[in-house]
């Protein structure tokens, strides 16, 4: 069901809109869960940590899937927002086919270096033959992952969140039978995991692209749909290009800190690999919600209603640290638990590693999410200039940080102590972008626009109202 963000209670429309994004990234989340949960319970601490190690490389390919999608949304959902349906259908068109010669690209490339890559990171000898192997059949997978991919932000841009939420939540769970299946039934081993990854999310991704076609052909065009434009490419490529070097910036750091974190050996890695999905699972989430939120953003910009988008910043906080309560909670007193979902000893170097991993950072959840909803905002608005300069800021010092407390007697806890630094000044000198420039675009946003939006939110509000007496009656 397409939704317009335009109309409505702004704190009501956003939460309606991303509370089942939340839920779709947590079954996301599950695919490389599932992974490294069989891996370490059915095989063993050496391929937990063969498929922890994979998984830094592995976010490098996510950035690119992730900053296709997150410029395709925008785009779509700024023509969506202006009822401009045949320029919808060319960013849609276009999006897919710019994202389809890209992926072949990163393809030809995964399978030529990434066990050169494996080495350059210090990967120890016991687990590099496994790590190759997995990277090897999840890089045949990306073209799944691409279309999924753009599928999700073909849905949001269409005020759409609960699609994607089922088409995960029956296929995570379904990788989590067929990985079992292929590794502790067929005895496929690191293998399998990757082979059940693949086959479900090649399904998810076929149904999902059935699904969108079909939505886009139900919008009536005006004019002969153009399937390809050079403009429109550059259009969505202005956004996406940034999230992409966000995101690969951050998968660089994270390999970076991988190297450093391989030096300690076999257990602290398998012990990260654990906490480090439980810490991902909660900031793609957060990421997720911000993406909804520049997903609301794009839509009022496209209607002209930028003093929505400012009641929005307050709408996206609130969830957030409604979110971050039982989480924080969670990691903080019952991490133990969590990690013995991927780990058979309660008291070993592997557990302790990830205990205090997550005990250091999880207080801090408060923080990063509120950056990621103001760049949700700025993203939404075209100010990727800013996004860009709040997120290196924080990567650059997280990964220096990390490597001079690492060679002090702190060890490996100063690598872990580098997150919250990084986090705490990024989400700072988000907050100083966010409010200088929506004081700007606001100052500069045309009266007559706002009025125009003003009354046909109150149109619609007075139709929603007079079906819901005509309902009661």
């Amino acid at each position: 069901m397409n939704k317009d963000l335009t109309v409505g209670k702004p704190s009501q429309v956003l939460w309606q809109f991303c509370l089942p994004m939340f839920g779709s990234i947590i079954f996301q989340q599950l695919y490389n869960i599932a992974d490294s949960l069989v891996a370490g319970k059915f095989i063993g601490e050496n391929a937990l940590a063969a498929v922890g190690n994979s998984y830094e490389i592995t976010l490098i390919f996510i950035a690119f899937a992730f900053g296709c999608n997150i410029g395709c949304s925008v785009i779509v959902s700024r023509y969506f927002g202006a009822k401009d349906y045949d320029e919808m259908k060319t960013s849609v068109y276009t999006s897919l086919i710019g994202s389809a010669v890209l992926c072949a690209v990163l393809m030809l490339i995964g399978l030529v270096g990434c066990h050169s890559l494996l080495e350059l990171i210090n990967t120890p000898e016991e687990i590099l033959a496994d790590s190759s192997l997995y990277l090897d059949i999840y890089v045949l997978g990306l073209p799944f992952m691409f279309f999924y991919n753009i599928a999700t932000g073909i849905f949001s841009a269409l005020g759409d969140s609960k699609t994607p939420f089922y088409f995960l939540a029956v296929s995570s769970l379904s990788n989590i039978g067929v990985d079992i299946l292929f590794v502790a039934g067929f005895k496929m081993g690191v293998a399998g995991v990757a082979w059940a990854t693949f086959l479900c999310q090649g399904v998810s991704c076929v149904l999902a692209m059935v699904v969108v076609f079909r939505r886009i052909s139900a919008f009536k065009s005006t004019h002969k749909v153009v399937l390809f434009s050079w403009n429109m490419l550059g259009k969505v490529a202005m956004v996406a290009i940034p999230s992409i070097l966000q995101q690969s910036f951050v998968s660089v750091g994270n390999i970076i800190l991988q190297s450093v974190i391989n030096t300690f050996g076999a257990s602290v890695i398998a012990g990260y690999s654990a906490a480090v999905k439980l810490n991902n699972m909660v900031i793609t989430s957060f990421t997720t919600l911000g993406n909804g939120i520049s997903n609301y953003t794009s839509q009022n910009m496209g209607a002209g209603k930028m003093d929505r988008v400012h009641k929005g910043f307050g709408a996206g906080r609130n969830l957030v640290w409604i979110i971050c309560v039982p989480i924080v909670l969670l990691y903080f007193f019952f991490g133990r638990f969590l990690l013995l979902l991927f780990m058979n000893d309660p008291q070993g170097p592997a557990i302790d590693t990830g205990m205090l991993f997550l005990r250091i950072l999880s207080p801090f959840y408060f923080v990063v999410s509120v950056k990621l909803v103001t760049d949700g905002i700025l993203r939404g608005c075209g100010m990727m200039v800013r996004f860009m300069i709040a997120t290196f800021s924080d990567l650059i010092l997280r990964v220096g940080i990390a490597i001079v407390l690492s060679s002090t007697a702190l060890g490996s806890t100063g690598i872990w102590m580098a997150w919250p630094v990084g986090w705490c000044i990024g989400t700072g000198l988000s907050l100083v972008f966010y409010f200088a420039a929506i004081r700007k675009v606001l100052a500069e946003s045309p009266a007559k626009a706002e009025a125009e939006g003003k009354a046909a939110e109150a149109r619609a509000e007075a139709e929603f109202a007079a079906d819901a007496e005509m309902e009661t009656l």
